[in-house]
């Protein structure tokens, strides 16, 4: 499994939003030239977070982008979700004598379920990477890094 570069691109820009002073905005050259992307690609991975409620846009001069929550209430497991989707990684499928191919996308987190013999593993192994995922936030890798402390809590709630 592989995340896509937007992820990578969506966690380092909040990570950027988080170590700015409350109140000032970052505007998307400065944010992709600090993150050495495109401004049109970055601009897709800000709105979808936008959208989500994770970062605000603000328009004018002065405006740009800042987180709309505390980045220790961003999940990493949130800003996953939003860029890469919220389906789940694994589906089963089963042969059927009327089908060559059947799934069972309904009983998705049906552990008790006979139909697919992998998938109480699999899924398993993504509901603790989900956990996993819930415990770190963006706040949480700027308190791990020495410098990242100096902006710890500067974020409104």
């Amino acid at each position: 499994m592989q995340y896509s570069k937007s992820t990578g691109y969506a966690l380092h820009a909040l990570v950027h939003l988080a170590q700015t002073e409350p109140g000032q905005y970052v505007g998307i050259k400065d944010l992709s030239t600090a993150l050495g992307v495109s401004d049109s690609y970055l601009s897709k991975i800000m709105s979808k977070l936008r959208q989500d409620g994770i970062v605000r846009a603000v328009t004018g001069a002065s405006g740009g982008y800042e987180l709309a929550r505390a980045a220790g209430q961003i999940t990493f497991l949130d800003v996953i979700q939003v860029v890469e989707g919220r389906q789940h990684l694994y589906e089963c499928f089963h042969m059927n004598a009327n089908r060559h191919l059947a799934t069972d996308p309904d009983a998705v987190y049906d552990l008790d379920s006979q139909e697919c013999l992998v998938k109480k593993v699999m899924i398993g192994a993504e509901m603790q990477m989900h956990q996993y995922l819930e415990q770190h936030t963006i706040q949480g890798v700027l308190d791990a890094h020495p410098l990242g402390r100096n902006h710890a809590g500067n974020k409104k709630a």
